[in-house]
C-alpha cells in the first residue's frame, strides 16, 4: 500500500484511465484486507496505543479537517497502527507545501483511493439526441497521502486530532446518539438484533455484558443496521441467514460501528467474529466487495452521528434562546 515519495495523482484525474488499472486496484486493496482477516487481524478493529501511537479516531485531512471515508479508513488506520505514528492526520505531497512544510526526504506515502463517476462528452451529447439518461462511468483513482508525523515545517494551527473523549462521557453521549437516531430500542432477552420488518432493535440489559462498554458498542452494531431501512439508507436487509447478502450486511454494521466507536473516542472491538469465514469468502469472490461494504458502513456511520449533531445544536439554540 506503500510507494515511493512523489506528487499526489489527485487533481490530475484521466477520463480515459484503462479498466485494468482499476481492477488492479480493487486486486491491490482487497487482497492486503484478506490477508489481515486470514492472519488473524481485523483491519477495522486495532490495537490502538499499544505502541504508543495515537488512540481512536477517524483519519483526517490535516488541510481541510474533512474525514476519510470508505476503505481509505481502513487502509490509513492500518498504516497508522503499522508505524506508530501519533496522528490520524494526513496530507498530500502539494498540502505539505501548502501548509508551510514539506515531506521529510526519504519518507514513503500512504496509497489510498478516490472512487466517482463521470460521464463522456460523446454520452452527454448521445443523451441529448435521444432523450435519454446520459450513463455515468464508474471510476477509481489511487493518490499519495503522507502521515503529518512525515512532515516538518508545517505551519502551526492545522487541524488537530482530536481529544479523546474521557471515559466518564463516554456512557451518556453513547445514550444521546442512541435517543437521536430515532430508532426504536427495547433492553430486554438475551440476544441484540435488529427487526427490518417492524425496525426496532432489542439489546440484552447492560448487566448481561461484562463491560458497559459493550453494551454501547453492541447497541451501535445494531443502529448501524437499523440505519439500513427503507426509510433511511434504504439497504437490503431482508436475507436469510447464512447467506452472502447476510454476510455482506454483517460486514457493514461490524465497521459501520467501528467507524462510529473510532469517532465517539470509543475502543471499537469485533462483535461477531464468527463471520470471519463468510466475510472471506464475499470478500475472494467479488474484488469490489469491501469497497462497497466500506462505503456503505461509512454512510450508516455519518448517518447516525449526523442526526447525534443536530439533537446536540437543537439543544444548544434551546438554551441560548
Amino acid at each position: 500500500m506503500r510507494q515511493s515519495t512523489n506528487r499526489s495523482a489527485l487533481g490530475r484525474r484521466r477520463d480515459d484511465e484503462p479498466r485494468a488499472e482499476r481492477a488492479n486496484l480493487y486486486d491491490e486493496v482487497t487482497s492486503r484486507i484478506v490477508a489481515e482477516l486470514e492472519a488473524g487481524r481485523v483491519p477495522w478493529v486495532q490495537p490502538w496505543g499499544r505502541s504508543g501511537g495515537t488512540g481512536p479516531g477517524l483519519p483526517r485531512n490535516a488541510l481541510t479537517a474533512r474525514n476519510y471515508s470508505g476503505v481509505n479508513v481502513l487502509i490509513l488506520w492500518g498504516a497508522v497502527i503499522e508505524h506508530g505514528w501519533p496522528s490520524q492526520s494526513w496530507l498530500t505531497f502539494k498540502q505539505a507545501r501548502d501548509a508551510g512544510g514539506c515531506v521529510i526526504k526519504g519518507e514513503h506515502g500512504t496509497t489510498v483511493v478516490y472512487a466517482d463517476r463521470f460521464t463522456p462528452e460523446a454520452e452527454k451529447e448521445r443523451a441529448r439526441q435521444t432523450g435519454d439518461a446520459a450513463k455515468a462511468i464508474p471510476f477509481l483513482k489511487r493518490f499519495t497521502v503522507f502521515n503529518v508525523a512525515q512532515c516538518e515545517g508545517l505551519r502551526p494551527g492545522l487541524a488537530a486530532d482530536p481529544a479523546p473523549l474521557p471515559e466518564r462521557q463516554i456512557v451518556p453521549v453513547a445514550e444521546e446518539v442512541i435517543a437521536a437516531s430515532g430508532i426504536e430500542f427495547r433492553v430486554g432477552g438475551n440476544q441484540a438484533f435488529y427487526v427490518p420488518a417492524q425496525d426496532y432493535v432489542q439489546v440484552p440489559p447492560q448487566p448481561a455484558f461484562f463491560e458497559q462498554v459493550n453494551y454501547y458498542r453492541t447497541c451501535l452494531h445494531e443502529l448501524c443496521h437499523g440505519s439500513g431501512h427503507k426509510s433511511r439508507l434504504n439497504r437490503n436487509l431482508v436475507n436469510s441467514f447464512g447467506s452472502k447478502d447476510y454476510a455482506r450486511e454483517e460486514l457493514i454494521a461490524e465497521m459501520g460501528s467501528a467507524f462510529l466507536c473510532a469517532a465517539l473516542g470509543i475502543v471499537p472491538t469485533v462483535r461477531h467474529a464468527d463471520y470471519l469465514a463468510s466475510w472471506l469468502a464475499v470478500l475472494r469472490e467479488d474484488n469490489r466487495a469491501i469497497f462497497r461494504a466500506a462505503s456503505a458502513a461509512s454512510k450508516a456511520a455519518d448517518w447516525i452521528l449526523a442526526r447525534h449533531a443536530e439533537a446536540t445544536a437543537e439543544v444548544s439554540d434551546r438554551r441560548a434562546a
